[in-house]
Order: structure tokens, then C-alpha cells, then sequence
């Protein structure tokens, strides 16, 4: 799918949400989006390890790590899960670790930093619940649209027409 955050904000911007411009790239793909699966944890990341260990489909999963720069949630083995799953991209509101490896990888993955030390694995985390940081809510089954423009949320697919502009509900196209 080919898509600019800034078509589709321009053709829906009353209905999608913008994140704050706060996160950087660091996977192999800057441009990435799919539904919206979520992980709410602080400093384990042993619910993000189990839901990228799980078949993806396309989906991109949403991290709420509490903005915490002190430890990373992901790093290069649980990121090549993701990828070997099938997962679109990872948005972690927290860091990442072994970025030069990641940034080799076919996933999308945005995050606030880097870290080179790795979180404690305590099994603690929800999964599947709405999150809200970075001006924006996002909702399990709600859609992200991330590339070198931004992040935008949308309560539904939308698809770029086959002219590679003028987007629309994903409903409506035939």
C-alpha cells in the first residue's frame, strides 16, 4: 500500500487523530500501518515478547511503556520475531536497543530512544486496552497510517485510490 500521512490528513484530517512529532524511526521500513493491536506495560516488556511472538496479519502493535527512558522494551531478537510474524511495524511510547540490527529489518519501528539496557520480565502488562500518549488514543482495531511525515490514527482503513492520491474510506473504494 502507498500512502502519505500528509494525503490522507489532508483528505481526513476531521477524522484521524496526530500524534506529537516525539518519535524516531528505527526499523527498516519508515513507512508501515495496519490495525492497531496495544500492549500497556512500565519496564517489562514481557507482554510485547509474547504478542510479537504471535501471528501478526499485517498489524502494527502499539506500545504504552509510560514514556520510560531508563530501560529498553525492545531489542533486536523480539524485533525479528516481529518480522518473522508477520507484524507491519511496533510504536513504542519508550526505547528501543540494538537499533543498528533493527534498522536492517523489514518492520516498521518507532520509538522515543535508545537504550542499551534491557527491561526486567516480570509478566506484568496489559493487553488490548485502549492507551493514550502522544496526544492521541489509541484503540485495539483502530488503524495507524507512520511515515517520515508523522503518525496518524483512524477509526477506520482508509486506502489510497489506484492514482496514488485522493484517499478514501477503505468502505467505499471498488
Amino acid at each position: 500500500m502507498t500512502f502519505k500521512t500528509a494525503d490522507l490528513y489532508d483528505d481526513h484530517g476531521d477524522r484521524v487523530q496526530v500524534c506529537d512529532p516525539i518519535f524516531r524511526d528505527f526499523g527498516g521500513h519508515a513507512r508501515f500501518c495496519g490495525p492497531i493491536a496495544t500492549v500497556k506495560c512500565f519496564e517489562d516488556n514481557s507482554q510485547v515478547k509474547a504478542v510479537l511472538g504471535e501471528p501478526g496479519a499485517g498489524r502494527v502493535l502499539v506500545v504504552d511503556a509510560g514514556g520510560s527512558l531508563r530501560c529498553a522494551m525492545l531489542g533486536d531478537l523480539i524485533a525479528a520475531s516481529a518480522a518473522e510474524n508477520g507484524w507491519s511495524g511496533v510504536l513504542l511510547f519508550g526505547c528501543v536497543r540494538d537499533a543498528a540490527e533493527i534498522a536492517g529489518m523489514a518492520l516498521g519501528v518507532k520509538a522515543l530512544a535508545t537504550n542499551p539496557r534491557k527491561s526486567e520480565r516480570r509478566g506484568e502488562g496489559q493487553r488490548e486496552i485502549p492507551v493514550r500518549f502522544a496526544g492521541a488514543c489509541f484503540r485495539p482495531g483502530d488503524y495507524l497510517y507512520c511515515d517520515e511525515d508523522g503518525i496518524l490514527v483512524s477509526p477506520e482503513a482508509l486506502e489510497v485510490s489506484a492514482g496514488g492520491g485522493n484517499p478514501a474510506p477503505a468502505s467505499t473504494v471498488t
